[in-house]
């Protein structure tokens, strides 16, 4: 059975930004999606999990990791015709280490981000 998404009100739809970044990141792994908010569905996303990946990365959860994440999640939102996302940092993420290795790696790729 597939639930849809909730109705959101018009005056909340109009300052959602479309598009946004999130980033997750474990122990071993890292993952990064872009999720359209206005249908609460993953538009596209890439994870050092991927099975195509894994053989060309040396670790999984480093910051040449995350920029090798970044850059093929970018590939893909071209690919997908989006052109800018905004980003989304969760409360201990801050713009430093493998979180700026993602997103300038966005940037290089053509990525605008809001």
């Amino acid at each position: 059975m597939v639930i849809p998404p909730a109705v959101r009100p018009l005056r909340v739809m109009q300052y959602l930004k479309p598009y946004v970044l999130k980033m997750h990141f474990t122990n071993k792994y890292l993952s990064a999606q872009v999720v359209h908010t206005p249908t609460a569905t993953v538009a596209s996303a890439a994870s050092s999990q991927e099975k195509a990946l894994r053989a060309s990365m040396e670790c999984t959860r480093d910051v040449a990791a995350a920029a090798k994440i970044g850059k093929i999640l970018g590939e893909r939102l071209l690919f997908k015709d989006i052109p800018a996302v905004s980003v989304h940092l969760k409360r201990e993420q801050k713009y430093h280490g493998k979180v700026k290795a993602v997103i300038d790696s966005l940037r290089e790729a053509g990525i605008k981000l809001l």
